[in-house]
C-alpha cells in the first residue's frame, strides 16, 4: 500500500493532487474531533467510520470485507427480460437489461470504463461495469465498501474522474474513482462532513433522496428535499437558510455553500441544458389533496435566488390547504417562477437527463429525458414510465408526451418503478428501476 500515493499522482494534474493533498490534511484534523461529536452515535454512524475514512485519506488499508457482487443473467434476468417486453417506445427503438442491481436508484456514469454507478436509498452504492463492450454489464459489485453510507443516493460525475456521492447528511467525494473501483479501499474525502449538510435535528426518513449535478461552473449542486408533506411556518426560515426545501451549490472541496432556489417540495432529479448552461429539476409535489392534484413539475431556473411555491402552493398554482387563506409575501410573489411543465398529478418525476448523444434521432438533441416513478397513494394508478420534453428556439419547454411506457399492468399492479435516465456512453441511455432492481438501456436500431 506503499505505492499509492505516488500511482494517485500519476493519474491526476498537479491542480488536482493539491486539491487532495488538502482534502487528505483536512481529514486528519476532522476526523480526530469527530469521533466523539454526539451525531456520531446518535445518527448510527460507529466510530469506526471516521477511522475508516481517516485511513483512506492516509492511503493505508481498512482490512474491509471483500465487495459483495450481484449476480448477473440466470432466471431472474430471463424474467426481466420477458417483462421488458410489454414496454412499448416509439419505432425504431429497443430495450433491454443492462444490469441486476438491487435497489437502482440515480447513475452516473463514468468517461473512460464504461462503469455506471448506482446509487440506492440504503447503505450501498454498486458499480456497473460492461468490461466487454458489449452493451450489458459484465459485473455489479460494491463500491467502497469500507465507506459507511447512509441513503447514498446521490451519485454524480466530473468530466475530470471525480465521483460524488450525495447521502441523507453527507456529501463524499471519490478522487480518481475509475482507478479505485477494484478493490474494498477507496480514496474517499468527506467534502461536507456527517451531519453538516443539514442540521441533525432535520435528519429525517422522508424525502432524502438527495441528487448532485457539476455544473458549467465547475460547482457542485444538490437538491435538498424537505421532509414534510407540507413545510410548517415554523420551519421555513430554517429550511430557507439551510436550503432545505431548495437547491444549493458548493465549490468541489465544500467550500462557499450558497442556496439558489427556494419553495422546492422535494427534487430528486436535475440537470443542466448544454446549450445555454441553465440549471432544471423536477419537483415532487403535495399528496392528500386528490388523485388529480396537484400537478407535478419540471422547473427551469433563471437566474439565482428565486422562489418556486412551497408551501403556499401544492405544485403549479394549486394552493395548499394549510396556506390557503394567507397572503403570499411579496418578497417571494416577486421571485415566483412558474412551472415549465406541468406533469399528472402524483406520478412522481424523478431522474432527469438533457440528450446529447448521436444514437438517436434528431428530435431528440438537447429534449429532456425524465422518469416518473410512479404514485404510492393514488386510487388511480399512474406513472412508471420514461417521458420526453421537447424545448423550442427560446430553450422553454415546448411539449411533453409519453417515451417509454409499459412498467404498469392494466390492474395498476408495478412491474416496474422508473427512477433516473441517464445517457450511455454509446449515445443510447439508461433507466434505472428500484422495484426489479435492475438497469435497462434504450438504443435507437432505426427504422
Amino acid at each position: 500500500m506503499q505505492n499509492k500515493p505516488q500511482i494517485l499522482s500519476n493519474t491526476l494534474n498537479n491542480s488536482q493532487s493539491e486539491e487532495i493533498e488538502a482534502m487528505r490534511t483536512k481529514i486528519r484534523v476532522a476526523s480526530a474531533a469527530c469521533l466523539f461529536l454526539p451525531w456520531a452515535v446518535g445518527t448510527g454512524f460507529a466510530a469506526s467510520d471516521e477511522q475508516n475514512l481517516e485511513k483512506l485519506g492516509a492511503f493505508k488499508r481498512t482490512d474491509t470485507a471483500p465487495m459483495q457482487r450481484v449476480e448477473q443473467g440466470g432466471q431472474y434476468a430471463a424474467n426481466l427480460q420477458k417483462m421488458l417486453q410489454q414496454v412499448k417506445m416509439p419505432p425504431g427503438f429497443k430495450i433491454e437489461l443492462f444490469a441486476i442491481a438491487p435497489d437502482a436508484r440515480h447513475m452516473a456514469v463514468s468517461r473512460n470504463k464504461a462503469t455506471v454507478w448506482i446509487g440506492t436509498r440504503k447503505n450501498t452504492v454498486w458499480s456497473a461495469t460492461d468490461r466487454d463492450m458489449d452493451n450489458v454489464a459484465d459485473t455489479v459489485e460494491e463500491f467502497s465498501p469500507s465507506v459507511k453510507f447512509d441513503i447514498p443516493n446521490g451519485v454524480c460525475y466530473s468530466d475530470d474522474g471525480f465521483l460524488f456521492i450525495a447521502e441523507r447528511n453527507r456529501v463524499m467525494m471519490f478522487p480518481a474513482a475509475e482507478f479505485f473501483m477494484e478493490g474494498s479501499d477507496t480514496v474517499a474525502v468527506p467534502i461536507v462532513k456527517q451531519g453538516e449538510l443539514i442540521p441533525p435535528d432535520e435528519e429525517s426518513y422522508n424525502h432524502t433522496a438527495r441528487v448532485c449535478a457539476l455544473g458549467p461552473d465547475d460547482k457542485l449542486y444538490i437538491s435538498l428535499g424537505q421532509p414534510h408533506n407540507v413545510a410548517p411556518a415554523d420551519k421555513l426560515a430554517l429550511y430557507d437558510e439551510w436550503g432545505i426545501g431548495g437547491i444549493i451549490r458548493m465549490n468541489r472541496d465544500g467550500s462557499e455553500r450558497e442556496v439558489i432556489a427556494t419553495g422546492v417540495r422535494n427534487s430528486v432529479g436535475h440537470a443542466f441544458n448544454p446549450t445555454d448552461g441553465s440549471l432544471w429539476f423536477t419537483d415532487n409535489q403535495v399528496d392528500g389533496m386528490g388523485d388529480e392534484i396537484p400537478p407535478g413539475e419540471i422547473n427551469r431556473i433563471p437566474g439565482e435566488g428565486m422562489w418556486y411555491g412551497h408551501p403556499y402552493y401544492g405544485g403549479g398554482e394549486v394552493r395548499t390547504d394549510e396556506y390557503k387563506d394567507q397572503e403570499i409575501p411579496a418578497e417571494l410573489a416577486d421571485k415566483y417562477v412558474k412551472p415549465q411543465v406541468e406533469t399528472i398529478a402524483h406520478a412522481a418525476d424523478l431522474g432527469m437527463m438533457f440528450y446529447t448523444g448521436n444514437m438517436f434521432p434528431g428530435k431528440y438533441k438537447n429534449a429532456i429525458f425524465s422518469a416518473q416513478h410512479g404514485s404510492w397513494n393514488a386510487v388511480k394508478p399512474r406513472g412508471a414510465r420514461v417521458m420526453v420534453t421537447f424545448l423550442d428556439g427560446d430553450g422553454n419547454a415546448a411539449s411533453t408526451e409519453p417515451f417509454a411506457e409499459g412498467w404498469m399492468t392494466e390492474s395498476g399492479y408495478y412491474l416496474g418503478r422508473p427512477v433516473d435516465v441517464q445517457q450511455y456512453v454509446d449515445g443510447s441511455i439508461l433507466v434505472s428501476d428500484d422495484k426489479a432492481g435492475a438497469v435497462y438501456r434504450i438504443s435507437y436500431q432505426g427504422g
